[in-house]
């Protein structure tokens, strides 16, 4: 990174995990009288700067919430887009997986997913599990009450053992248990709203609205996010110690 931004970052405060709503394809292209298309493309190239950003920053976890369970609400034409775009976008990139490390996880339902995006999904989370880099868990078809409904019917068919259910357990039956809480959850594109992203595990991330559009977000904006976040004070409900 190198410059007076990079420079400030505490190394010993990065926050370990990070989750990005990545807002704004559509308005970006909008405002440039392209089609939106050509902004869920600039998303990507967005994307991949990100990343790279976070593991030169010291990221562990990167959250992108990629496609949501509401987005099949959108046009068939651009849903139908979005899916060969994720598609053929996962396929391609084994040689940025490779040159960054970055193993790729996926959280969200694979089963409304087209059969071709399915076997993507589990060949490049197989085919790079072995990276030990940034893990870059890539959540498609995903939403926070869908996960946690299909969490309690995880516990419900495999993990009931005559006790009540309670937070641990369930969290053990996530999509990805691994992975720890966010520490902070940015998202672009003026919005201040979590759009059903992550809402079991957010209960306390710190969180980061922006204006900038998910097209424009670079890695100058990642370390500002990163510095915000050490300039808190997180808490988790408790009160500051008297001194």
């Amino acid at each position: 990174m190198g410059d007076s931004v990079s420079a400030s970052i505490d190394p010993n405060r990065i926050p370990r995990h990070v989750g990005i709503i990545m807002d704004g394809n559509g308005r970006w292209a909008t405002r440039r009288n392209l089609p939106r298309r050509r902004g869920h493309q600039e998303g990507l190239t967005a994307a991949k700067r990100t990343v790279r950003a976070a593991r030169e920053i010291g990221i562990e976890y990167l959250s992108l919430y990629t496609f949501s369970t509401e987005n099949w609400r959108r046009a068939e034409d651009e849903v139908s887009f979005l899916m060969g775009l994720i598609t053929t976008h996962l396929r391609k990139e084994y040689d940025f997986y490779r040159d960054n490390c970055v193993r790729v996880l996926h959280s969200g339902d694979l089963n409304r997913l087209p059969e071709s995006l399915q076997d993507e999904i589990q060949l490049v989370t197989h085919d790079t599990a072995h990276y030990d880099g940034i893990k870059v868990n890539l959540a498609i078809n995903y939403g926070g009450r869908d996960e946690i409904v299909r969490s309690v019917n995880r516990w419900l068919r495999n993990g009931r053992s005559g006790g009540d259910l309670n937070a641990d357990a369930l969290s053990a039956y996530l999509d990805l248990p691994e992975l720890p809480e966010p520490d902070l959850l940015v998202r672009t594109g003026g919005e201040h709203r979590l759009s059903n992203f992550l809402l079991w595990e957010c209960a306390y991330s710190e969180l980061l609205f922006t204006d900038v559009l998910w097209p424009d977000y670079d890695e100058r904006h990642l370390q500002d996010a990163v510095l915000e976040f050490q300039r808190r004070e997180r808490r988790y409900g408790a009160t500051e110690c008297a001194t």
